[in-house]
């Protein structure tokens, strides 16, 4: 697996989306629990690790590594410094990392990249392409952009790459929208206690 430095997005976005998969961030339970469920993530991530090609499908061991990864990288993103990201994210680099090294991409301009080793575990390249999505995010926008959601009693956390830094909500479709549904019908509730008798 290939590694782009400059998309650091692509490495924070799947750290972020794997870690609200657990059952204490989600109320449906455990999202990954199956092989099946895993293999679902990294075709909707459009991730392509070499551990699963050739028509290799996650297995069990698979999915418990991922797991385990899953509350390393919550941890990483729970971290209280700046150095405790990067001490924790270069160790998840450093389990299957080769390079750094330059390859030309698809305008022909050259990019910097790291590869992992031919061996390396699915949760291993996962690891390299989260940690380093997690230094590239620190470096690039800081540590204030790893955040807790702020949806009430929701226990998601993300890495805020959005231009503008403003995102609030772990998964925006299903915490912000819900946190939108709240506030309309508490505003519809003040609204009909407020009107005048017979309106």
């Amino acid at each position: 697996m290939k590694i782009d430095f400059s998309d650091y997005a692509l490495g924070a976005g799947a750290a972020t989306d794997l870690v609200n998969t657990a059952p204490a961030v989600r109320s449906s339970g455990e999202i990954l629990a199956a092989p099946a469920a895993l293999a679902q993530f990294l075709a909707e991530h459009d991730l392509h690790p070499d551990a699963v090609k050739h028509g290799h499908r996650p297995t069990e061991e698979d999915l418990d590594q991922v797991r385990t990864l899953r509350q390393e990288v919550r941890t990483i993103l729970e971290a209280a410094t700046e150095e405790d990201v990067v001490n924790a994210a270069n160790a998840l680099v450093a389990r299957a990392a080769i390079g750094p090294s330059l390859y030309h991409d698809a305008t022909g301009r050259w990019q910097w990249c790291i590869a992992t080793s031919a061996n390396a575990s699915l949760a291993d390249e996962l690891a390299v392409l989260m940690g380093t999505g997690l230094l590239g995010a620190l470096r690039t926008l800081s540590h204030d952009r790893f955040r807790h959601c702020t949806a009430p009693a929701c226990n998601g956390m993300f890495v805020d790459t959005s231009k503008a830094g403003r995102r609030r909500y772990c998964m925006p479709g299903i915490c912000g929208n819900r946190r939108n549904v709240a506030n309309y019908r508490a505003r519809k509730l003040t609204d009909t206690e407020g009107a005048p008798e017979g309106t």
